[in-house]
């Protein structure tokens, strides 16, 4: 059953790949960020081709999908909505912001201040937003995906804690290769509008979720993954004597729900129907780094969140 649901995941790399070279690992994290129904946070330098990526996804999946570009002076009201006075009725009406669409691009989110990053918190967590104490429900399927400049770079701002937990995974992408970069030359050269034909609609994503949340996650899987979690909060416990000190605060409860949901689509995107360690691994890095908070220690080492999490990957057992 996996093998013939999964079939489109084959000719929905192929269409993306028209337009993105390269960025296969970007394109996979956001096809499993659709069928798992969780939101995306992409981190780079500028130039990558992350708002490309995400919205050629857009157009290859057949929904609504609205960007939002994200700057120091947006309101939340920008996102969201506002009440409006309307003269003929003498009544407030809603005016629905960009928020009410499938997908949402949040565009250089780190660019805006935190009351705006805010805004997202409800859409992201409950898929409804609340305007004048009345709340309206988000459309099926909804995902928010962010792009971020690396936080170094001068006019960002960080963002919330409680808000970066939200997002599924975060997934950094570094430059292209030798190869890619003369490829995407030779491309530019030629063709700059080039035209993705939609694949997959709505109602088949909701099927292919259905399929994903049916797919094998044997006992020793499942304790592996809680395994992972649990020494990011008490690394002694797991005897990974390297890292004590170097955490502020471990992975969430939202971690261990991700990382199954996660392997899940990556195995799904495998054409299987059954999770593997590999799978757990494959997608590790990408629900975790956002989600381990390290001490003012690890930071004056240069101990980034991704060394800690290879580290509690190489110290924990695998089944």
């Amino acid at each position: 059953m996996v093998i013939s649901e999964s079939q489109f995941v084959d000719k929905l790399s192929r269409e993306i790949g028209k337009v993105i070279v390269g960025q296969k690992y970007l394109v996979e994290r956001v096809i499993v960020a659709v069928l798992c129904g969780g939101h995306l946070l992409v981190e780079g330098v500028p130039g990558l081709a992350k708002t490309l990526a995400i919205k050629t996804v857009a157009q290859a999946v057949k929904v609504d999908f609205k960007r939002i570009q994200f700057t120091p002076d947006l309101l939340p009201a920008d996102i969201i909505g506002t009440m409006i006075f309307n003269q003929k009725s003498s009544e407030f009406t809603p005016n629905l912001g960009p928020i009410f669409t499938n997908f949402v691009l949040a565009d250089e989110i780190n660019r805006a201040p935190a009351k705006v990053q805010s805004a997202l918190l409800e859409a992201m967590q409950e898929r409804q937003v609340t305007i004048a104490e009345k709340s309206y429900q988000l459309p099926n399927p909804f995902m928010v995906m962010a792009t971020q400049n690396p936080i170094e770079q001068e006019g960002t701002y960080p963002l919330p804690e409680a808000q970066v937990d939200r997002f599924m995974l975060k997934v950094k992408i570094g430059y292209p290769s030798r190869e890619e970069e003369k490829q995407i030359m030779e491309r530019w050269a030629i063709d700059q509008n080039i035209e993705v034909e939609p694949v997959i609609s709505a109602q088949e994503i909701l099927q292919a979720r259905k399929v994903v949340e049916q797919i094998y996650v044997d006992e020793k899987i499942k304790n592996y993954i809680v395994d992972l979690v649990m020494a990011s909060r008490y690394p002694a416990q797991y005897k990974l004597t390297s890292l004590e000190g170097m955490l502020e605060y471990g992975a969430s409860p939202r971690a261990t729900l991700y990382l199954n949901m996660a392997a899940r689509a990556h195995a799904f995107l495998r054409h299987r129907g059954f999770v593997t360690p590999e799978d757990i691994k494959a997608v590790g890095l990408d629900v975790l780094r956002h989600r381990v908070i390290p001490t003012y220690e690890a930071e004056a080492e240069e101990m980034s969140t991704d060394q800690i999490v290879e580290t509690i990957f190489q110290g924990v057992e695998v089944p």
